[in-house]
């Protein structure tokens, strides 16, 4: 029997959930948010990516071959490294808070495997030669920019501020690097693909996430740097309304996740601006932002529980036939 293949993107799925848990982390410290919501959501986060992986290594049981290829994918691979910047996440948001030395064990093991998986992709984009531009896409930021970003907001959390300064620059770095690449790319290239399309998305996501860095480690306070992180962040955020036809025009995919952990880090970055500058009615505005954010990830998920319920959700997936009625085409999501 053929192994039923896990596409690596599925990965996306618990990082968005992180992430909006991260935002209700936040809300809940600013006292607007009970920190129950936070804490089921680290759990449901947790149990999310606990059931990826275990349906990701069922599949290499039965194709042992499928880690080097996906490993090689040009397309599907640097989504692997949410695979152990998810579990970081968790170890220091969702457990650092109530176990703190297990908190701090288990996010310094995922950072060494996020430093030494992105290292082997850079490796590999260094040595491996053949890259074709036309195949990079903003998820390319992942296992670097993302990775190494979040662990310095993560070292700068649980006391380890060199570590958080070494990480910052690693991840500032390769978002300067990459990105260049991958607007290059998207400025002078034909346009990605359907399924590729919301990772578009992610291009919000380096400057908020690189704030939320910075935050971690100076605080609440806008100073030049900040501003300079923000500035960008609020130029590409506003690139994404010119975005909105073609997103509205896609149906719903795994790949829909890329939405969901690039938005909930602009609504975090845009809690701590909030916070710091405290506008007339800078309250509300967080009550606005978190419940924008919640409903996007809400909706995401609810789509997907349809989409599994539905057997749709997996490459290849057998679709039932309707017992009676005029025929449909089955709604492509597995991409």
């Amino acid at each position: 029997m053929a192994a039923q293949r896990i596409p690596l993107n599925f990965f996306a799925m618990p990082f968005g959930l992180a992430g909006l848990a991260g935002s209700w982390q936040l809300a809940s410290e600013y006292g607007r948010a009970p920190q129950a919501v936070a804490t089921v959501l680290f759990a449901v986060a947790a149990l999310v990516w606990a059931a990826v992986l275990a349906a990701y290594l069922r599949y290499l049981g039965r194709d042992r071959a499928g880690f080097g290829r996906d490993l090689l994918d040009p397309v599907a691979a640097p989504f692997a490294s949410l695979a152990v910047i998810t579990p970081m996440l968790l170890a220091v948001e969702g457990l650092y808070p109530h176990a703190p030395q297990a908190g701090r064990v288990l996010f310094d093991v995922f950072l060494a495997l996020t430093v030494l998986l992105g290292a082997w992709f850079t490796g590999q984009w260094m040595y491996g030669g053949g890259l074709d531009l036309d195949r990079f896409h903003p998820g390319y930021f992942l296992p670097t920019v993302a990775g190494g970003l979040l662990a310095s907001a993560g070292a700068a959390a649980v006391g380890q501020r060199r570590l958080a300064e070494a990480m910052f620059g690693l991840g500032i770095v390769c978002w300067l690097v990459l990105g260049s690449i991958i607007l290059g790319r998207l400025f002078f290239r034909p346009r990605l693909p359907a399924p590729l399309m919301p990772t578009l998305a992610i291009e919000v996501a380096p400057a908020a996430v690189a704030s939320l860095a910075y935050f971690a480690l100076h605080g609440d306070h806008i100073d030049a740097t900040a501003a300079f992180l923000g500035g960008y962040g609020l130029l590409m955020v506003l690139a994404q309304l010119r975005l909105l036809p073609g997103y509205l025009a896609l149906p719903f995919m795994p790949s829909t996740w890329a939405f969901t952990f690039s938005w909930a880090a602009v609504a975090t970055a845009a809690l701590h601006w909030l916070n710091a500058l405290r506008p007339s009615g800078y309250q509300v505005w967080q009550y606005l932002v978190l419940a924008a954010v919640s409903a996007l990830v809400g909706a995401i998920a609810l789509r997907t529980l349809v989409a599994l319920r539905r057997h749709q959700l997996l490459p290849g997936q057998p679709q039932p036939q309707p017992s009676a009625g005029p025929s449909s085409a089955a709604e492509p999501v597995s991409r």
